[in-house]
């Protein structure tokens, strides 16, 4: 099967070790000096609908890729742990001012 870089924007890509959908394939690493694909990038996640930034993007190296196939990509890849801050109240201390709840 031949596929070109524009095809793998549309494809899905899910890790074999976890099981789980790391997102879609948004651009490419190549070496222009010797003509390889370094690594495919998949962008972050949005944060509250893109006004909070993006997470890190994930860079996955070309030797980590199994199959390339019509729809997904499947790749054997150490993701690193998600790590999630716990904000308590912080909407409820923003706004306890203005409602006059002292």
């Amino acid at each position: 099967m031949h596929c070109r870089i524009s095809d793998l924007r549309c494809k899905e890509v899910v890790n074999v070790k976890t099981g789980t959908k790391i997102g879609m394939v948004c651009d490419v690493a190549v070496d222009t000096c010797n003509a390889t694909v370094l690594s495919i990038i998949v962008y972050g996640r949005c944060k509250f609908f893109g006004l909070l930034g993006r997470e890190d993007d994930i860079v996955i190296p070309w030797c980590d890729i199994n199959i390339i196939g019509r729809d997904t990509v499947l790749v054997n890849f150490n993701e690193r742990p998600c790590r999630k801050k716990k904000r308590k109240g912080v909407f409820r201390n923003a706004f306890k001012g203005l409602m006059g709840n002292d």
